[in-house]
């Protein structure tokens, strides 16, 4: 294929669009098709366990997907994969129309990092579940954090219900997300799932604060001219960077609102800075406070990932309740190492600034 014909990384086709676009315009039918698929399944679903499942989450660009797609390697685990979009409401019958669907052709995805994809590889929909549920979640004038006292009996079962359905669907002991707005709801999710495992990865300020303004440089150009992808973008769930990159609330609204304004001023790194010191703040603060959060978490960080990947990810599977393949974590390893694909877009005046308005954070997370 030349270059004139390669697709966009950017490109949706049509008739995904047109398919998302009618998912999310009827809504309140594709929950009630979900509820009738849970309802014809009832018997199968109470013999189907969900025990000990994984979440993997943190700010993006901090190797989440990495570790979702190492955790969702592992026998007898399930996870949305790419083509669950949009389609997501009924995975059981999803997967079972789409069985003997042959895997697209594989492709770096968007991101432009190396992470090549197919249709079935794993994908961080479960948002949207979220989403139809708690219709302001991703909204930055209200607090998106949801608490162990936070309840929502509707959801509630039609989430488990969906998680079982997923199990179901691919004989699968255990189930695995990556869903990084958890971030703001590891609580009620402990009180959900008390058994449940959080892999939460850390990367050092200035490294990752690059890496999030190059991305969110790249997906404005791309979603400029490939309008689909926004739409893709918000239907999925998906709000850190691009034409609609929304920051989440955690319950300090005018911190939101610096971050905000700073955007909106082009400080771009600024913004990332002071959204940085945020979001891991509030995570240290809820390790420090939750004993069944700090329990159930592993830290990850992002360095000692790179410069010793085997190792990191043994301990990683150890604490998830995962056996150790040692071929997988050989052949997994192998591909880890810092990132060099890109040049640092930071001046020396953005990395002094990064210091200043994140050294209180990052000491806590040993930066």
């Amino acid at each position: 294929m030349t270059p004139s014909t390669t697709p966009s990384p950017f490109h949706v086709p049509p008739v995904l669009d047109v398919l998302g676009g009618l998912v999310q315009r009827f809504g309140a039918f594709w929950l009630g098709l979900g509820r009738l698929e849970t309802h014809l399944l009832a018997q199968e679903l109470r013999s189907t366990p969900l025990t000990q499942p994984i979440y993997v989450c943190g700010l993006a660009r901090s190797g989440s997907t990495l570790l979702h797609e190492v955790l969702a390697a592992q026998p007898e685990v399930a996870t949305h994969r790419v083509k669950d979009f949009p389609l997501l409401f009924t995975p059981y019958w999803w997967r079972r129309a789409s069985a003997n669907l042959r895997p697209t052709a594989p492709r770096e995805r968007p991101h432009r990092d190396r992470v090549w994809i197919t249709s079935d590889s794993p994908d961080a929909l479960e948002e949207m579940l979220w989403m139809a549920f708690f219709p302001r979640c991703h909204d930055p004038s209200v607090c998106n954090r949801l608490t162990a006292q936070t309840r929502h009996p509707a959801f509630e079962h039609f989430y488990q219900a969906h998680v079982r359905k997923l199990l179901l669907a691919e004989r699968a002991r255990r189930y695995v997300a990556k869903a990084n707005y958890h971030v703001a709801r590891l609580s009620y999710l402990v009180r959900l799932f008390p058994d449940a495992r959080f892999v939460i990865p850390v990367r050092a300020p200035a490294g990752h604060i690059a890496s999030l303004v190059r991305q969110h440089a790249w997906f404005c150009r791309g979603q400029r001219r490939h309008r689909r992808s926004l739409a893709y973008m918000r239907r999925s769930g998906h709000f850190e960077f691009g034409l609609d990159r929304r920051p989440l609330n955690l319950g300090e609204p005018e911190r939101v609102r610096e971050v905000l304004r700073a955007w909106e001023a082009g400080e771009e790194v600024r913004g990332w800075a002071l959204y940085w010191t945020m979001m891991y703040e509030h995570l240290a603060h809820v390790l420090a406070t939750d004993a069944r959060v700090r329990a159930a978490t592993i830290v990850v960080r992002f360095e000692t990932l790179c410069e010793a990947p085997e190792r990191a990810l043994r301990t990683i599977l150890k604490h998830c309740a995962l056996p150790d393949d040692q071929r997988a974590l050989a052949r997994f390893a192998a591909g880890i190492q810092p990132p060099d694909y890109y040049p640092n877009p930071l001046s020396p005046a953005d990395l002094d600034l990064i210091r200043q308005e994140t050294a209180p954070a990052a000491n806590q997370w040993g930066y």
